[in-house]
């Protein structure tokens, strides 16, 4: 086996901006053509709070059992946590920020507003900064999320604040939200689920963020 130079074994990201096909990688199944099984699950999804198979779904019900247990499992972490919508919502948009996932951010971002987070925090988020004006508890799950994701660890002191706020639940359950939004940032990513027809990109990727930085006088 011969070595190589780091300069050899290099590899470049490839990101959202370069990926050479945006046309999903694996079929996506309409519901006349699922099997029993996976029909099964669509038909659980579509009647529940979700009412509809968007997103990952679209790729997990080629597994069916997989598809189920994701189905209740992203149902109880999105409508049933003890954090509530407005800080799930936060927690989500900065997991979908942190991958670069359009579709997740489409979703969430509407869902965000629903819930009551406020404009600016939004608009901060899109361009990857910290918002400013955060009140304590957004404050609080901002950095927890944000060293979650790109450190893979919590400090002592943020996953303090996080538990004498909402309890050794709310911080196994926030981190546990973040874990299944990173998974569903990846299952997007990787297998290139389209947006919804007619709608592009809702954030610049953060490579295209760090151009406009570099380029700036």
């Amino acid at each position: 086996m011969t070595n190589s130079s780091s300069a050899d074994r290099a590899v470049p990201p490839l990101t959202p901006d370069a990926a050479p096909d945006s046309a999903p990688r694996i079929p996506l199944l309409a519901p006349e053509a699922m099997n029993p099984a996976q029909r099964k699950v669509y038909d659980a999804v579509v009647s529940g709070p979700r009412g509809a198979m968007v997103g990952p779904l679209r790729a997990a019900i080629h597994s069916p059992d997989l598809a189920e247990k994701w189905q209740q499992f992203g149902a109880v972490l999105r409508y049933q946590t003890t954090l509530g919508a407005r800080l799930n919502e936060l927690a989500i948009l900065i997991t979908a920020r942190h991958f670069d996932a359009q579709f997740e951010w489409h979703v969430h971002v509407q869902a965000a507003r629903k819930a009551g987070l406020p404009e600016p925090i939004i608009e901060a988020l899109r361009l990857a900064q910290r918002p400013v004006g955060m009140n304590d508890d957004e404050s609080m799950i901002f950095d927890y999320c944000d060293q979650l994701h790109r450190t893979h660890f919590v400090s002592d002191a943020s996953h303090r604040r996080v538990r004498e706020r909402f309890g050794t639940v709310g911080v196994v359950e926030l981190t546990a939200l973040i874990g299944y939004y990173a998974m569903v940032a990846m299952t997007l990513n990787a297998h290139q689920l389209p947006l919804p027809e007619g709608v592009s990109s809702p954030m610049p990727t953060r490579e295209a963020l760090a151009r406009q930085i570099d380029q700036r006088p």
